[in-house]
């Protein structure tokens, strides 16, 4: 793993969250984004060397709905850059990691994205982001 790639935050209402993350960070989003295969929209701030990822769920199904059912407005995730997406899934499956989809999907801000169960990790979602080129 190279970095820390983003810290995830899911909130209720992605517009009203803008705003406060505007007023807090002192910029705009950079970007913002529709995922539809995991059921969120996305909006992205750079302060400095960190990103935030601000998620709202777009139907009730998904997960990040599912998590603020549960847990309400917070951090959900932590991101991490790496080189090779697969062969860490890999890795990390042998070192006995609980690896949510084997297969990287496509996520937001151009990114294959893999998933760790918060179960083996320490109670923190972990995702694992690479670059698609």
């Amino acid at each position: 793993m190279k970095k820390i790639e983003h810290i995830g935050i899911a909130v209720k209402n992605l517009q009203e969250s803008n705003i406060l993350f505007e007023k807090l960070l002192n910029c705009s989003p950079y970007k913002q984004e529709l995922v539809e295969e995991q059921g969120v929209e996305t909006s992205f701030f750079l302060s400095g060397p960190n990103k935030i990822e601000l998620l709202q769920a777009t139907n009730p199904q998904s997960p990040i709905a599912k998590f603020l059912e549960k847990n309400g407005e917070g951090i959900h995730h932590i991101a991490f850059d790496v080189e090779d997406i697969e062969k860490e899934i890999k890795r990390l499956a042998q070192e006995g990691f609980t690896i949510l989809n084997q297969i990287p999907q496509k996520g937001a801000d151009n990114k294959l994205v893999a998933f760790l169960h918060p179960k083996t990790t320490g109670g923190v979602l972990i995702e694992l982001c690479q670059e698609i080129k």
